[in-house]
C-alpha cells in the first residue's frame, strides 16, 4: 500500500517527486512549463507529465488525479526569481506570484498534505512579505502549517545546500524531519569511484559523465589549484582579471577545486563550469562531470536525464540539475508526512 498520492507542481525533472517516491509514496502528476522535463520527469517517476502553465490552473483539474483512498499530497518548489540570485526555468512575470498561486491552487484543492520547499531566501524578500502571504492563505485555509531552513547534509545530500521547507495539513499532526548528522556524506564518498574522465571527454557507457572542456590558460590555472583553496594559490601570471580589481571584488570562490573529504558547494546551473564557482574535481584536471553534479544533488547514479542517442546538452541539463530540489531532502519531506498521525487519534490518545 502506498503511503499516498502525489501530484507535484513546477516539477521541472522531478526530483522533489522521486523523493517522494522513494519514501513510499505514488506519484501520479506532475505539472511544468518546460516541456523538455517531460523524458525524465515520466522516466524516473511512473507518473504522467503535463506541460502546463501552473500560473493557469484550476483546482478541478488537479483534484480529479487523487483517488481519496489513501492520504493526497500538493507538493511543489515555485518558481524562485526574483528572490533567488540565479535563474529559474520560469522567466518572472508581473502578472502572477508564483508562491501565491500555489497557496491559492492548494487550499482550493484541498489535499491532506501540502509541501513546498524553496530557497531560504524567500523569507527575506520584499521585508518577508511574500512568505507570510503565503502562510497567510495556507492559514486561513484551515491548515496548520509549519515551516524550517534546512541544512541539506544533514540529510545525506553531499552537498551544502540550505532550503526553506513547508509542511501543512488539516487532518494530521505534522511529523518532523529527521536529520542525520552522524551521516554526513563528502564528495569522496559520493562521486570518488566514478570512472576518470578527461576535460572535454565522455565516458562511453555513461553520456552524463561528462566534462567541460578547457582553455589552455584554465587547464593551467586548475593544475596550479589546491583542494578548498583559490586562485591565490596560482603563479600572477595565471591570474584572471576579476582577480585584481581594484574594487576589492576578487571573486575568491571560482576558479577553484572542491575538497575530497567534505560535502560540495552549493551547485548552481553552471556547475559544470570550472570558473563559475568552486566546481573543479577535487583532484582530477577538470570541472564536475554532469553526472557527478547529479550525485552530488543525491539523484540515484542510474537517473535518466535523457533518451539514449540524444545529445546531452551542458546548458539544459546543468539548469535542470541546479535548479533540482535535493532528493534526499525530498525523501525526508516524505518521511514526515508519513510519521504525521491523524489528529483524532492523537486527540483520543489525550483524553
Amino acid at each position: 500500500m502506498y503511503r499516498g498520492e502525489v501530484v507535484d507542481l513546477f516539477c521541472g525533472i522531478g526530483a522533489l517527486s522521486h523523493g517522494l517516491k522513494l519514501a513510499g509514496f505514488k506519484v501520479i502528476a506532475g505539472y511544468d512549463i518546460d516541456k523538455s522535463c517531460k523524458f525524465a520527469y515520466e522516466k524516473n517517476n511512473d507518473a504522467e507529465f503535463f506541460e502546463r502553465d501552473v500560473a493557469k490552473l484550476a483546482a478541478k483539474e488537479i483534484k480529479k488525479h487523487f483517488s481519496g483512498k489513501v492520504p493526497s499530497v500538493l507538493a511543489g518548489c515555485a518558481p524562485c526569481q526574483p528572490f533567488s540570485s540565479y535563474k529559474h526555468r520560469y522567466e518572472e512575470d508581473p502578472k502572477w506570484n508564483f508562491v501565491t498561486k500555489f497557496a491559492v491552487l492548494a487550499v482550493a484543492v484541498k489535499p491532506d498534505f501540502i509541501t513546498m520547499e524553496n530557497v531560504p531566501a524567500l523569507l527575506r524578500y520584499k521585508d518577508g512579505a511574500v512568505f507570510r502571504r503565503f502562510c497567510s492563505i495556507i492559514e486561513k485555509g484551515g491548515y496548520e502549517l509549519k515551516w524550517s531552513v534546512e541544512h541539506c547534509e544533514r540529510y545525506g545530500v553531499p552537498q551544502r545546500r540550505r532550503r526553506l521547507v513547508v509542511l501543512a495539513s488539516k487532518k494530521y499532526c505534522l511529523g518532523r524531519l529527521e536529520a542525520d548528522d552522524d551521516n554526513i556524506v563528502s564528495v569522496r564518498q559520493a562521486i570518488g569511484k566514478l570512472p576518470k574522465v578527461s576535460a572535454g571527454e565522455s565516458h562511453p557507457k555513461d553520456p552524463l559523465h561528462v566534462a567541460s572542456g578547457l582553455t589552455k590558460i584554465n587547464l593551467k590555472r586548475i593544475r596550479a589549484s589546491k583542494p578548498g583553496g583559490t586562485w591565490r594559490d596560482w603563479p600572477k601570471s595565471l591570474r584572471a582579471d576579476c582577480h585584481v580589481r581594484p574594487t576589492g571584488k576578487t571573486y575568491p570562490g571560482v576558479y577553484a577545486r572542491m575538497t575530497w573529504d567534505d560535502p560540495s558547494p552549493t551547485l548552481t546551473t553552471q556547475c559544470y563550469g570550472f570558473g563559475n564557482g568552486r566546481f573543479g574535481h577535487p583532484q582530477q584536471d577538470r570541472a564536475i562531470t554532469l553526472r557527478e553534479a547529479a550525485i552530488l544533488q543525491s539523484f540515484p547514479r542510474n537517473y535518466e536525464f535523457v533518451p539514449v542517442g540524444q545529445k546531452v546538452s551542458f546548458v539544459e541539463i546543468g539548469r535542470w540539475i541546479g535548479n533540482a530540489v535535493p532528493v534526499k531532502l525530498a525523501e525526508a519531506i516524505g518521511n514526515a508526512i508519513a510519521r504525521s498521525q491523524p489528529k483524532d487519534l492523537v486527540n483520543a490518545k489525550s483524553t
